[in-house]
């Protein structure tokens, strides 16, 4: 089992939107990075964690869990001319873009906010906190993975799902 780090923007989709959704399951759509859409559909498998982390707000930083339950498939959105997401070049026969399915684990107590996160040695090297570094999926690495369980376990009152 491999562990990554999805990122979006809770005014967007938030972990709580994922907790509402039915099953609290959702596609991971509209990534639009193809070392993104290559992780997904060339790494990763199902029953694969992930760190679900809101960026782009007051308080960047990791809110929870989600599972990978479908492994990558066709991103619909690309052939939609009214989604945002739309690819005037994605076809059916190539769809270009990929999505995967995520169903919520564990949602933190509260964010481990990205400050968090930088000051933590033992995360040293994790890509999330690479300069420049932008990308939607990464990769964590299962050492990286446990120090950040140790901050989340640190949360009072944690509330799983």
């Amino acid at each position: 089992m491999k562990h990554w780090l999805f990122k979006s923007e809770p005014d967007a989709f938030s972990i709580d939107d994922l907790a509402d959704r039915p099953g609290a399951t959702e596609p991971w759509d509209g990534i639009r990075n193809y070392q993104a859409r290559n992780l997904m559909r060339d790494d990763m498998r199902l029953g694969d964690s992930a760190f679900f982390y809101h960026s782009s707000c007051a308080v960047p930083g990791i809110v929870g869990i989600v599972s990978v339950t479908r492994e990558a498939y066709p991103d619909h959105t690309a052939r939609d001319p009214d989604s945002r997401y739309h690819d005037p070049k994605a076809t059916e026969e190539e769809p270009r873009w990929m999505m995967v399915d995520v169903t919520l684990v564990r949602r933190f107590a509260g964010v481990i906010p990205l400050t968090v996160l930088k000051a933590t040695s033992a995360l040293e090297g994790m890509p999330l906190l690479k300069r420049g570094n932008r990308l939607s999926i990464q990769p964590v690495s299962a050492v990286h993975w446990r120090a950040v369980l140790r901050l989340a376990d640190a949360l009072k009152g944690d509330a799983s799902v």
